[in-house]
């Protein structure tokens, strides 16, 4: 995955374990699925994200808001993307 801090304009490329959530900024992240194509058929890579706004809060469940939850694709980043003011957030490749 590629992230963008909006405001410090820094990009970083983390890897991602599925089921393990990992903190950006505010943004907790958590890789529910991510599927990939063959060799033999056009390259395509797409996850299901569950991306929560944890903000500055105490970390407990309730302060948690979902801000993104659903499939993301990273040969069409445009078509299923996160909305939020301050990060950015997308999907590069899936490990095989």
């Amino acid at each position: 995955m590629q992230t963008l801090d909006k405001i410090t304009a820094r990009i970083a490329t983390v890897p991602v374990t599925l089921n393990q959530p990992f903190q950006f900024g505010t943004l907790e992240i958590e890789l529910k699925h991510c599927a990939f194509t063959p060799p033999e058929v056009p390259p395509e890579a797409a996850a299901f994200l569950e991306i929560r706004d944890v903000g500055f809060a105490d970390n407990e469940e309730a302060d948690k808001i979902t801000v993104f939850s659903g499939w993301m694709f990273a040969s069409s980043p445009a078509v299923s993307s996160l909305e939020h003011p301050v990060y950015d957030v997308t999907l590069l490749a899936c490990a095989k």
